[in-house]
Protein backbone atom coordinates (compact mmCIF):
# COMPACT_ATOMS: atom_id res chain seq x y z
CA UNK A 1 0.00 0.00 0.00
CA UNK A 2 1.61 3.57 -1.01
CA UNK A 3 1.66 6.47 1.25
CA UNK A 4 1.17 9.14 -1.60
CA UNK A 5 -1.97 10.77 -1.35
CA UNK A 6 -3.12 10.68 -4.77
CA UNK A 7 -4.86 12.91 -6.78
CA UNK A 8 -7.37 10.41 -7.56
CA UNK A 9 -6.65 7.77 -4.95
CA UNK A 10 -9.28 5.04 -6.67
CA UNK A 11 -6.66 5.15 -9.91
CA UNK A 12 -3.74 2.99 -10.43
CA UNK A 13 -1.07 5.29 -11.52
CA UNK A 14 1.66 3.64 -14.22
CA UNK A 15 4.90 4.63 -12.96
CA UNK A 16 6.94 6.99 -14.56
CA UNK A 17 10.61 5.65 -14.90
CA UNK A 18 12.29 8.37 -17.66
CA UNK A 19 11.75 11.14 -20.19
CA UNK A 20 13.51 11.57 -23.20
CA UNK A 21 12.22 14.28 -26.22
CA UNK A 22 8.66 14.39 -26.50
CA UNK A 23 8.11 11.13 -25.18
CA UNK A 24 7.82 9.30 -21.11
CA UNK A 25 8.14 5.65 -20.21
CA UNK A 26 6.98 3.42 -17.19
CA UNK A 27 7.87 0.82 -15.34
CA UNK A 28 6.85 -1.73 -17.91
CA UNK A 29 8.91 0.05 -20.54
CA UNK A 30 5.44 1.18 -22.66
CA UNK A 31 5.95 4.72 -24.45
CA UNK A 32 3.74 7.73 -24.39
CA UNK A 33 3.52 10.41 -26.70
CA UNK A 34 3.64 13.43 -24.50
CA UNK A 35 0.52 15.51 -26.45
CA UNK A 36 -0.13 17.95 -23.87
CA UNK A 37 2.93 18.45 -21.76
CA UNK A 38 1.64 17.30 -18.78
CA UNK A 39 -0.54 20.57 -17.90
CA UNK A 40 1.43 22.47 -20.57
CA UNK A 41 4.19 22.41 -18.72
CA UNK A 42 7.24 20.40 -20.82
CA UNK A 43 8.01 23.64 -23.27
CA UNK A 44 11.53 21.67 -24.60
CA UNK A 45 10.37 18.00 -24.08
CA UNK A 46 11.51 16.08 -21.67
CA UNK A 47 15.56 14.89 -20.56
CA UNK A 48 17.01 18.80 -22.26
CA UNK A 49 20.76 18.60 -21.72
CA UNK A 50 21.34 22.12 -21.88
CA UNK A 51 18.80 22.57 -18.86
CA UNK A 52 20.33 19.47 -17.14
CA UNK A 53 23.57 20.98 -17.50
CA UNK A 54 22.90 24.94 -16.30
CA UNK A 55 20.80 22.81 -12.90
CA UNK A 56 23.86 20.63 -11.97
CA UNK A 57 26.05 23.32 -12.64
CA UNK A 58 23.87 25.74 -10.44
CA UNK A 59 23.46 23.21 -7.44
CA UNK A 60 27.24 22.64 -7.32
CA UNK A 61 27.32 26.42 -6.76
CA UNK A 62 24.35 27.52 -5.00
CA UNK A 63 21.24 25.86 -4.74
CA UNK A 64 19.37 27.56 -2.57
CA UNK A 65 19.85 31.00 0.05
CA UNK A 66 16.72 32.73 1.25
CA UNK A 67 16.20 36.19 -0.60
CA UNK A 68 15.97 37.94 3.17
CA UNK A 69 19.04 37.52 3.32
CA UNK A 70 20.63 37.72 -0.32
CA UNK A 71 19.53 37.62 -3.85
CA UNK A 72 21.47 35.59 -6.37
CA UNK A 73 22.72 35.93 -10.32
CA UNK A 74 20.01 33.69 -11.83
CA UNK A 75 17.12 35.57 -10.44
CA UNK A 76 18.84 38.83 -11.35
CA UNK A 77 19.40 37.62 -14.92
CA UNK A 78 16.01 35.89 -15.25
CA UNK A 79 14.50 38.95 -13.77
CA UNK A 80 16.28 41.69 -16.50
CA UNK A 81 15.48 38.55 -19.39
CA UNK A 82 11.65 39.03 -18.26
CA UNK A 83 11.57 42.46 -17.74
CA UNK A 84 12.94 42.98 -21.53
CA UNK A 85 10.64 40.56 -22.69
CA UNK A 86 7.56 42.29 -21.06
CA UNK A 87 8.39 45.60 -22.71
CA UNK A 88 8.69 47.83 -19.68
CA UNK A 89 12.40 48.64 -18.51
CA UNK A 90 11.65 49.30 -15.31
CA UNK A 91 9.43 46.35 -14.01
CA UNK A 92 9.66 44.34 -11.62
CA UNK A 93 9.37 40.27 -11.75
CA UNK A 94 8.16 38.40 -8.29
CA UNK A 95 9.46 35.23 -8.75
CA UNK A 96 7.15 32.04 -7.02
CA UNK A 97 7.00 28.28 -6.77
CA UNK A 98 3.75 27.87 -9.18
CA UNK A 99 0.82 29.08 -10.71
CA UNK A 100 -1.59 29.94 -8.17
CA UNK A 101 1.18 31.73 -5.98
CA UNK A 102 1.59 34.11 -8.73
CA UNK A 103 -1.91 35.08 -9.05
CA UNK A 104 -2.39 35.23 -5.71
CA UNK A 105 0.66 37.68 -5.84
CA UNK A 106 -0.72 39.52 -8.40
CA UNK A 107 -4.10 39.89 -6.44
CA UNK A 108 -2.34 40.80 -3.43
CA UNK A 109 -0.04 43.67 -5.69
CA UNK A 110 -3.71 44.95 -6.65
CA UNK A 111 -4.88 45.87 -3.17
CA UNK A 112 -1.61 46.90 -2.06
CA UNK A 113 -0.97 49.51 -5.14
CA UNK A 114 -4.34 51.21 -4.80
CA UNK A 115 -4.12 51.40 -0.85
CA UNK A 116 -0.71 53.28 -1.25
CA UNK A 117 -2.53 55.70 -3.79
CA UNK A 118 -5.13 56.27 -0.70
CA UNK A 119 -7.45 54.70 -2.53
CA UNK A 120 -8.43 51.76 0.42
CA UNK A 121 -12.39 50.85 -1.00
CA UNK A 122 -10.45 49.24 -4.19
CA UNK A 123 -10.47 45.40 -3.02
CA UNK A 124 -12.82 43.75 -5.42
CA UNK A 125 -11.06 41.71 -8.27
CA UNK A 126 -13.39 41.19 -11.46
CA UNK A 127 -12.70 37.90 -13.83
CA UNK A 128 -14.81 35.58 -15.57
CA UNK A 129 -16.89 32.68 -15.66
CA UNK A 130 -15.26 29.60 -16.60
CA UNK A 131 -11.68 30.61 -15.68
CA UNK A 132 -9.59 29.08 -13.47
CA UNK A 133 -6.34 30.90 -11.60
CA UNK A 134 -5.34 28.65 -8.99
CA UNK A 135 -6.04 26.76 -5.92
CA UNK A 136 -4.61 29.21 -3.13
CA UNK A 137 -8.09 30.85 -1.84
CA UNK A 138 -7.90 34.37 -3.00
CA UNK A 139 -6.54 32.53 -6.53
CA UNK A 140 -9.67 30.13 -6.36
CA UNK A 141 -12.09 33.17 -5.38
CA UNK A 142 -11.45 34.45 -8.68
CA UNK A 143 -11.72 31.16 -10.93
CA UNK A 144 -14.98 30.88 -12.38
CA UNK A 145 -14.90 27.06 -12.30
CA UNK A 146 -17.82 25.29 -10.23
CA UNK A 147 -16.03 22.15 -10.04
CA UNK A 148 -13.25 23.48 -8.58
CA UNK A 149 -14.94 25.86 -6.03
CA UNK A 150 -17.65 23.91 -4.64
CA UNK A 151 -16.25 21.94 -1.36
CA UNK A 152 -14.35 25.27 -0.38
CA UNK A 153 -17.25 27.79 -1.37
CA UNK A 154 -17.79 29.11 2.22
CA UNK A 155 -14.20 29.94 2.36
CA UNK A 156 -13.81 32.06 -0.86
CA UNK A 157 -14.63 35.69 -1.76
CA UNK A 158 -17.93 36.55 -3.94
CA UNK A 159 -15.89 38.54 -6.34
CA UNK A 160 -17.85 40.19 -9.30
CA UNK A 161 -17.15 37.59 -12.84
CA UNK A 162 -18.58 38.44 -16.01
CA UNK A 163 -19.21 35.89 -19.10
CA UNK A 164 -16.07 34.89 -20.88
CA UNK A 165 -15.32 35.77 -24.68
CA UNK A 166 -16.03 32.38 -25.84
CA UNK A 167 -16.67 32.89 -29.82
CA UNK A 168 -18.12 29.21 -29.93
CA UNK A 169 -20.87 29.40 -27.66
CA UNK A 170 -21.42 33.24 -27.13
CA UNK A 171 -21.47 34.51 -30.70
CA UNK A 172 -24.10 35.37 -32.26
CA UNK A 173 -25.26 34.10 -35.83
CA UNK A 174 -23.87 36.60 -38.28
CA UNK A 175 -21.94 38.48 -35.47
CA UNK A 176 -18.90 39.85 -36.28
CA UNK A 177 -15.54 39.09 -34.25
CA UNK A 178 -15.46 43.26 -33.68
CA UNK A 179 -19.32 43.33 -32.58
CA UNK A 180 -18.77 40.11 -30.20
CA UNK A 181 -15.56 41.87 -29.41
CA UNK A 182 -17.65 45.04 -28.50
CA UNK A 183 -20.58 43.10 -26.61
CA UNK A 184 -18.07 40.92 -24.72
CA UNK A 185 -16.03 43.66 -23.49
CA UNK A 186 -18.98 45.50 -22.24
CA UNK A 187 -20.08 43.10 -20.07
CA UNK A 188 -16.86 44.47 -17.56
CA UNK A 189 -18.71 47.38 -18.13
CA UNK A 190 -22.30 46.13 -16.72
CA UNK A 191 -20.06 44.71 -13.78
CA UNK A 192 -18.43 48.26 -12.94
CA UNK A 193 -21.62 49.72 -12.93
CA UNK A 194 -22.95 47.36 -10.42
CA UNK A 195 -20.13 47.50 -8.13
CA UNK A 196 -18.83 50.68 -8.48
CA UNK A 197 -15.30 51.48 -9.80
CA UNK A 198 -14.38 52.65 -6.67
CA UNK A 199 -14.37 49.17 -5.08
CA UNK A 200 -12.82 47.59 -7.85
CA UNK A 201 -8.68 46.67 -7.95
CA UNK A 202 -8.51 44.77 -10.83
CA UNK A 203 -9.74 42.58 -14.20
CA UNK A 204 -8.26 39.45 -14.04
CA UNK A 205 -8.14 37.42 -17.10
CA UNK A 206 -6.62 34.51 -18.58
CA UNK A 207 -4.88 35.83 -22.11
CA UNK A 208 -6.52 32.41 -24.04
CA UNK A 209 -8.26 30.30 -21.47
CA UNK A 210 -6.61 27.35 -20.93
CA UNK A 211 -7.98 23.93 -18.48
CA UNK A 212 -11.17 25.27 -17.62
CA UNK A 213 -12.96 26.16 -21.20
CA UNK A 214 -10.12 24.47 -23.39
CA UNK A 215 -7.67 26.19 -25.25
CA UNK A 216 -10.36 29.56 -26.32
CA UNK A 217 -8.75 32.86 -27.70
CA UNK A 218 -10.35 35.86 -27.49
CA UNK A 219 -11.51 37.08 -31.03
CA UNK A 220 -9.46 40.47 -32.15
CA UNK A 221 -10.38 43.34 -30.54
CA UNK A 222 -11.38 41.87 -27.11
CA UNK A 223 -8.96 42.85 -25.08
CA UNK A 224 -8.15 46.13 -26.61
CA UNK A 225 -11.51 47.08 -25.68
CA UNK A 226 -10.57 45.61 -22.15
CA UNK A 227 -7.74 47.51 -21.74
CA UNK A 228 -9.75 51.03 -22.29
CA UNK A 229 -12.37 50.05 -19.75
CA UNK A 230 -9.95 49.28 -17.32
CA UNK A 231 -7.89 52.77 -18.27
CA UNK A 232 -11.04 54.57 -18.29
CA UNK A 233 -12.49 53.65 -14.68
CA UNK A 234 -8.52 53.29 -12.64
CA UNK A 235 -9.39 49.37 -12.90
CA UNK A 236 -5.88 47.49 -13.23
CA UNK A 237 -5.45 44.53 -15.97
CA UNK A 238 -3.97 41.78 -14.60
CA UNK A 239 -3.22 38.54 -17.31
CA UNK A 240 -3.17 35.37 -16.58
CA UNK A 241 -0.75 33.64 -18.88
CA UNK A 242 0.39 30.71 -16.63
CA UNK A 243 -0.18 28.24 -18.98
CA UNK A 244 -0.46 30.52 -22.30
CA UNK A 245 2.89 32.66 -22.12
CA UNK A 246 6.46 31.51 -22.60
CA UNK A 247 6.03 31.14 -25.82
CA UNK A 248 3.20 28.38 -25.86
CA UNK A 249 0.84 30.63 -27.79
CA UNK A 250 3.89 31.40 -30.40
CA UNK A 251 4.96 34.68 -29.55
CA UNK A 252 6.70 34.85 -26.07
CA UNK A 253 3.48 36.91 -23.86
CA UNK A 254 0.49 35.74 -25.63
CA UNK A 255 -0.94 39.63 -24.77
CA UNK A 256 1.41 40.57 -27.63
CA UNK A 257 -0.92 39.27 -30.37
CA UNK A 258 -3.67 41.43 -28.77
CA UNK A 259 -1.48 44.61 -29.00
CA UNK A 260 -2.03 45.23 -25.41
CA UNK A 261 0.19 45.81 -22.44
CA UNK A 262 -1.50 44.38 -18.56
CA UNK A 263 -0.07 46.30 -15.87
CA UNK A 264 0.26 42.83 -13.88
CA UNK A 265 0.96 39.73 -15.94
CA UNK A 266 1.52 36.00 -14.43
CA UNK A 267 3.20 33.18 -15.54
CA UNK A 268 4.35 29.36 -14.79
CA UNK A 269 4.57 26.18 -16.29
CA UNK A 270 6.56 26.83 -19.25
CA UNK A 271 9.19 28.99 -17.54
CA UNK A 272 11.06 26.40 -15.88
CA UNK A 273 9.63 23.85 -18.52
CA UNK A 274 8.81 21.16 -15.83
CA UNK A 275 12.60 21.50 -15.10
CA UNK A 276 11.96 23.35 -11.45
CA UNK A 277 9.17 24.56 -10.10
CA UNK A 278 8.64 28.13 -10.84
CA UNK A 279 6.57 30.82 -11.19
CA UNK A 280 6.42 34.72 -11.90
CA UNK A 281 4.52 37.76 -11.06
CA UNK A 282 5.64 40.94 -13.65
CA UNK A 283 4.14 44.05 -11.99
CA UNK A 284 5.06 47.35 -14.48
CA UNK A 285 7.43 49.76 -12.88
CA UNK A 286 4.38 52.21 -11.49
CA UNK A 287 3.11 49.69 -9.34
CA UNK A 288 6.22 48.83 -7.84
CA UNK A 289 7.27 52.45 -7.21
CA UNK A 290 3.82 53.77 -5.90
CA UNK A 291 4.02 50.80 -2.66
CA UNK A 292 8.05 50.85 -2.00
CA UNK A 293 7.46 54.67 -1.90
CA UNK A 294 4.26 54.17 0.56
CA UNK A 295 5.38 51.25 2.13
CA UNK A 296 8.91 50.38 1.79
CA UNK A 297 8.30 47.13 0.84
CA UNK A 298 5.60 44.49 -0.14
CA UNK A 299 3.31 43.04 2.44
CA UNK A 300 3.92 39.09 1.29
CA UNK A 301 6.64 36.42 0.51
CA UNK A 302 6.89 32.68 0.30
CA UNK A 303 10.30 30.88 1.34
CA UNK A 304 11.12 30.14 -2.40
CA UNK A 305 11.07 33.03 -3.94
CA UNK A 306 14.04 33.83 -6.74
CA UNK A 307 15.40 30.15 -5.85
CA UNK A 308 18.86 30.18 -7.55
CA UNK A 309 18.09 26.82 -9.30
CA UNK A 310 14.71 27.27 -10.19
CA UNK A 311 16.09 30.53 -12.20
CA UNK A 312 19.04 29.43 -13.15
CA UNK A 313 16.60 26.47 -14.76
CA UNK A 314 14.78 29.02 -16.04
CA UNK A 315 17.06 31.01 -17.86
CA UNK A 316 18.37 28.01 -19.23
CA UNK A 317 14.85 27.22 -20.80
CA UNK A 318 14.24 30.86 -22.28
CA UNK A 319 18.17 30.33 -23.82
CA UNK A 320 16.66 27.07 -25.55
CA UNK A 321 13.64 28.82 -26.92
CA UNK A 322 15.42 32.04 -27.81
CA UNK A 323 19.00 30.35 -29.61
CA UNK A 324 17.23 27.84 -30.90
CA UNK A 325 13.98 29.54 -32.86
CA UNK A 326 11.30 27.99 -31.09
CA UNK A 327 8.73 30.36 -31.05
CA UNK A 328 9.44 30.64 -35.42
CA UNK A 329 8.82 26.26 -34.50
CA UNK A 330 5.51 27.07 -32.32
CA UNK A 331 3.76 28.89 -34.84
CA UNK A 332 4.99 26.29 -38.04
CA UNK A 333 3.60 23.62 -36.18
CA UNK A 334 0.58 24.88 -34.72
CA UNK A 335 -0.31 25.49 -38.31
CA UNK A 336 0.79 21.80 -39.34
CA UNK A 337 -1.17 20.34 -36.28
CA UNK A 338 -4.03 22.62 -36.91
CA UNK A 339 -4.31 21.47 -40.43
CA UNK A 340 -4.39 18.13 -39.48
CA UNK A 341 -6.73 18.21 -37.09
CA UNK A 342 -8.88 20.19 -39.09
CA UNK A 343 -8.64 17.75 -42.00
CA UNK A 344 -9.20 14.34 -39.52
CA UNK A 345 -11.85 15.95 -37.36
CA UNK A 346 -13.61 18.81 -39.21
CA UNK A 347 -16.55 16.40 -40.16
CA UNK A 348 -16.03 14.14 -37.36
CA UNK A 349 -19.77 13.89 -35.46
CA UNK A 350 -18.58 14.83 -32.56
CA UNK A 351 -16.12 17.67 -32.64
CA UNK A 352 -17.78 21.05 -32.25
CA UNK A 353 -15.05 23.29 -32.01
CA UNK A 354 -11.13 22.67 -32.98
CA UNK A 355 -9.79 25.95 -31.91
CA UNK A 356 -6.64 27.95 -29.76
CA UNK A 357 -3.27 30.02 -30.63
CA UNK A 358 -0.08 28.17 -31.02
CA UNK A 359 0.33 25.00 -29.38
CA UNK A 360 -2.35 25.40 -26.91
CA UNK A 361 -4.83 23.61 -29.20
CA UNK A 362 -8.26 22.31 -27.70
CA UNK A 363 -10.87 20.53 -29.12
CA UNK A 364 -14.53 20.82 -27.79
CA UNK A 365 -16.58 17.62 -28.00
CA UNK A 366 -20.83 17.62 -28.55
CA UNK A 367 -23.48 15.09 -28.63
CA UNK A 368 -24.46 16.84 -31.86
CA UNK A 369 -22.99 19.03 -34.10
CA UNK A 370 -25.55 21.23 -35.76
CA UNK A 371 -27.11 22.02 -32.14
CA UNK A 372 -24.19 22.11 -30.11
CA UNK A 373 -25.34 20.20 -27.43
CA UNK A 374 -22.83 19.70 -24.93
CA UNK A 375 -21.39 15.93 -24.10
CA UNK A 376 -21.16 14.82 -21.03
CA UNK A 377 -18.70 15.75 -18.29
CA UNK A 378 -17.22 12.04 -17.77
CA UNK A 379 -16.47 11.73 -21.26
CA UNK A 380 -13.27 13.31 -20.54
CA UNK A 381 -11.73 11.42 -17.77
CA UNK A 382 -12.59 7.99 -20.41
CA UNK A 383 -10.80 9.67 -23.07
CA UNK A 384 -8.05 10.17 -21.40
CA UNK A 385 -8.14 6.85 -19.82
CA UNK A 386 -8.45 5.66 -23.72
CA UNK A 387 -5.37 7.72 -24.66
CA UNK A 388 -3.14 6.51 -22.07
CA UNK A 389 -4.08 2.85 -23.25
CA UNK A 390 -2.74 4.01 -26.89
CA UNK A 391 0.19 5.46 -25.35
CA UNK A 392 -1.04 9.10 -25.42
CA UNK A 393 -0.75 11.93 -23.37
CA UNK A 394 -3.46 14.34 -23.26
CA UNK A 395 -4.89 17.02 -21.21
CA UNK A 396 -9.09 16.37 -20.67
CA UNK A 397 -11.56 18.58 -19.73
CA UNK A 398 -15.29 18.63 -18.58
CA UNK A 399 -17.87 21.31 -17.96
CA UNK A 400 -16.77 22.98 -20.62
CA UNK A 401 -20.29 24.69 -21.74
CA UNK A 402 -21.62 26.03 -18.86
CA UNK A 403 -19.47 24.67 -16.02
CA UNK A 404 -21.92 21.53 -15.57
CA UNK A 405 -22.08 20.02 -19.11
CA UNK A 406 -19.42 19.74 -21.66
CA UNK A 407 -16.28 17.79 -22.48
CA UNK A 408 -12.86 18.96 -24.12
CA UNK A 409 -9.71 17.87 -24.91
CA UNK A 410 -6.35 20.00 -24.98
CA UNK A 411 -2.85 19.87 -26.86
CA UNK A 412 0.13 21.65 -25.65
CA UNK A 413 3.05 19.40 -26.91
CA UNK A 414 6.95 20.45 -27.22
CA UNK A 415 8.06 23.36 -28.68
CA UNK A 416 10.26 21.04 -30.54
CA UNK A 417 7.79 18.69 -32.19
CA UNK A 418 7.79 17.69 -35.56
CA UNK A 419 5.92 16.61 -38.47
CA UNK A 420 6.95 13.04 -37.51
CA UNK A 421 4.86 13.85 -33.94
CA UNK A 422 2.08 15.35 -35.71
CA UNK A 423 1.13 11.96 -37.59
CA UNK A 424 1.76 10.03 -34.45
CA UNK A 425 -0.18 12.50 -32.49
CA UNK A 426 -3.21 12.79 -35.02
CA UNK A 427 -3.42 9.00 -35.67
CA UNK A 428 -3.42 8.07 -32.23
CA UNK A 429 -6.22 10.61 -31.36
CA UNK A 430 -8.24 9.17 -34.55
CA UNK A 431 -8.02 5.55 -33.04
CA UNK A 432 -8.75 7.16 -29.23
CA UNK A 433 -12.17 9.12 -30.72
CA UNK A 434 -13.31 6.01 -32.54
CA UNK A 435 -12.65 3.39 -29.39
CA UNK A 436 -14.40 6.03 -27.22
CA UNK A 437 -18.05 6.24 -26.74
CA UNK A 438 -19.86 9.73 -27.22
CA UNK A 439 -23.46 9.13 -26.80
CA UNK A 440 -26.37 11.52 -24.82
Amino acid sequence: MSNVFYRNPTHDYPVCVRGEGVYLYDDAGKQYLDGSGGAAVCCLGHGHPAVIDAIKSQVEKLAYAHTAFFTNEPQEKLAEHLAGRFGDADARVYFLSGGSEANETAIKLARQYWVAKGRTDKHLIVSRDQSYHGNTLAALSASGNPGRREVFAPLLHDWPKIDPCYAYRHRNDGESDADYARRSAHELERAIADHGADNIAAFLAETVVGATLGAVPPVAGYFKAIREICDRHEILLILDEVMAGCGRSGTYFAFEQDAVMPDIVTMAKGLGGGYQAIAATIARGFIHDAIVDEFGSFAHGHTYIGHATACAAALAVAGVIENDGLLDNVQTISAALTSDLEAAFAEHPHVGDIRGRGLLLGIELVIDRDSKQPAQPLLAGAIKNEAMAQGLIIYPGGGTADGEMGAHIMLAPAFIFDKNNIDELVGKLQTVLANVSIDP
